[in-house]
C-alpha cells in the first residue's frame, strides 16, 4: 500500500490552494482555501453575512462561489456551519427571529477511488485485449453519463456516434505535468466506461471531465457537471466513481441539491470510497444515490469502504477493462513492460465496482424496455439477490447477483 502521508504531500504540493482540515480529530477533510460555496437562491443572503471578509463572488447557473479574503483568516468550515444553522434571521447570524437556512458549504476537494487522497487502492497493470462487448438486441435506448477524468479513443467504442460528438471536448489528459510518466489516475474515465459498456453493450455514453489526471477535482467541477446534466435531462443512469469526505460528515446541501435537480428519472451511482472504513463518503452516502462498494471474490475488498449508508456491492479486484494507449520510461522486466498500456488493463477499487452496478442497471434496462428507476429496482431487490451487513446487494455480472461464499 502507498504512504498516504507522502501522497497527500504530493496532492497538496500540486494544489497549493487546497488544505487539510479536521474539525473532529481522526476526521480530515481536503478543502479549496478561502472559498464557500453558496446555491444559487441563496447567494445574496450569504453575499451579505459574509460582506466584510467578501472578496469576489462568482454566479453560476445554480452555485455561486464565495472568495474571502486571505488576511481575514476566517475558518471557512466554520462560517459555513454558521450560515448553515442560522440562516438569515432578522438580526443575522446567531440571533433570534425567523431563519431559513441557507444551502453553503467549503468547496471540498474530490479524488477518484482508488486512492485514499488520490489514485488507485493498487495502479493498473497492462493487461491482453479483451474481446469487446457484444451488443445484444435492445428494447429501447439507454444513456449513461460519466463523471470522471474525461475518455481517451478506444476500439470497444471510437467509432461510436455518441463518442464522435464529445470526442475533442472529453479527452484525457494522459500526462499533464510532463513528467513521462502516465498520471497517477489517468485513464481511469476510460477504465470506468469498459466496465459500463461490458454490461450494457448497447449504451451511449455521455462524458464530462471533473477531475485530472491526478484524480483531483473539488466539489464547484461536479456541480458544474451535475447542472450540465440536469439542463441535457437525457441520462438515464450516471455513474460517479469519485467523491470525499465531508468537514461535518453531513452531505454538502450545494452538492445535494445539484443531484437532486437531476430528477427523479436518472438513477445515481457512485463508489463507496476505499478508505476501509465507514465513514460516510459523498455522494456515495447520499439517500438519492447508491453507493457501491467492492468485493474480492464473496468477500469485501479490504480497501473498500462499507456502513449503513452502502447500498450495493460488486466485483473491484483485479478488474480488466478498456484502458489508453501509453509507453512510459520504466524499462522492460524479464520481457515485461510494466508501463506499457495498449489499450487494457487490470485495476483495483471501488471506482470499478461501481460501473459493475450502473452498467447493470443500464442493461437491464436496454433489453426489457424498463425506466431506469425500475430496472434498479430490479437489480437491487433484496428479496431477489442476497445481500451482506454493511454492504447491501450483492450484485454480479450475469444474473444480477453472485452468491455468497
Amino acid at each position: 500500500m502507498f504512504d498516504q502521508q507522502a501522497r497527500l504531500e504530493r496532492v497538496l504540493a500540486r494544489h497549493p490552494d487546497a488544505v487539510v482540515v479536521e474539525p473532529v480529530p481522526g476526521r480530515p477533510a481536503l478543502i479549496r482555501r478561502n472559498e464557500i460555496l453558496v446555491a444559487g437562491r441563496d447567494a445574496g443572503a450569504a453575499e451579505t453575512l459574509v460582506r466584510r471578509w467578501c472578496d469576489s463572488r462568482h454566479d453560476e447557473r445554480a452555485v455561486t462561489r464565495l472568495r474571502l479574503r486571505p488576511a481575514a483568516k476566517v475558518d471557512v468550515c466554520e462560517l459555513a456551519a454558521q450560515l448553515s444553522t442560522d440562516g438569515p434571521g432578522t438580526g443575522g447570524p446567531g440571533t433570534s427571529g425567523r431563519r431559513r437556512r441557507l444551502g453553503v458549504s467549503p468547496n471540498h476537494l474530490v479524488h477518484g477511488q482508488p486512492m485514499w487522497w488520490s489514485g488507485p487502492a493498487d495502479l493498473p497493470r497492462p493487461a491482453a485485449p479483451v474481446p469487446a462487448p457484444e451488443a445484444a438486441a435492445a428494447r429501447r435506448d439507454v444513456t449513461v453519463a460519466i463523471l470522471d477524468t474525461g475518455l481517451s479513443p478506444h476500439p470497444w467504442y471510437e467509432d461510436a456516434e455518441w463518442y464522435r460528438e464529445q470526442r475533442d471536448e472529453v479527452r484525457e489528459v494522459l500526462d499533464a505535468d510532463l513528467d513521462f510518466e502516465l498520471d497517477a489516475q489517468a485513464g481511469h474515465g476510460t477504465f470506468v466506461a469498459g466496465v459500463v459498456l461490458r454490461h450494457a453493450p448497447t449504451a451511449r455514453l455521455r462524458a464530462r471531465r471533473v477531475i485530472g489526471g491526478d484524480g483531483v477535482g473539488d466539489e464547484l467541477d461536479v456541480i458544474r457537471a451535475l447542472e450540465w446534466l440536469a439542463e441535457w435531462g437525457r441520462a438515464d443512469v450516471l455513474n460517479i466513481s469519485l467523491g470525499c469526505h465531508t468537514y461535518d460528515d453531513r452531505p454538502s446541501p450545494v452538492l445535494a441539491r445539484a443531484v437532486a435537480a437531476l430528477g427523479r428519472r436518472t438513477v445515481v451511482v457512485a463508489c463507496a470510497g476505499n478508505a476501509a472504513g465507514d465513514r460516510p463518503f459523498w455522494p456515495a452516502a447520499m439517500k438519492p444515490v447508491i453507493g457501491v462498494a467492492a468485493l474480492d471474490g464473496g468477500d469485501r475488498a479490504w480497501f473498500s469502504n462499507y456502513g449503513w449508508w452502502v447500498d450495493a456491492c460488486a466485483e473491484g479486484v483485479d478488474v480488466t477493462s478498456a484502458f489508453v494507449r501509453f509507453d512510459g520510461t520504466r524499462p522492460p522486466v524479464d520481457g515485461i513492460d510494466p508501463d506499457r498500456f495498449d489499450g487494457f488493463a487490470t485495476w483495483s477499487g471501488t471506482s470499478f465496482a461501481a460501473p459493475v452496478v450502473a452498467g447493470r442497471i443500464a442493461g437491464l434496462a436496454a433489453a426489457e424496455g424498463l425506466d431506469a428507476v425500475d430496472a434498479a429496482d430490479r437489480v437491487l431487490d433484496p428479496v431477489a439477490h442476497p445481500a451482506l451487513p454493511g454492504l447491501g446487494v450483492l450484485v454480479g455480472s450475469g444474473n444480477g447477483a453472485i452468491a455468497k461464499r
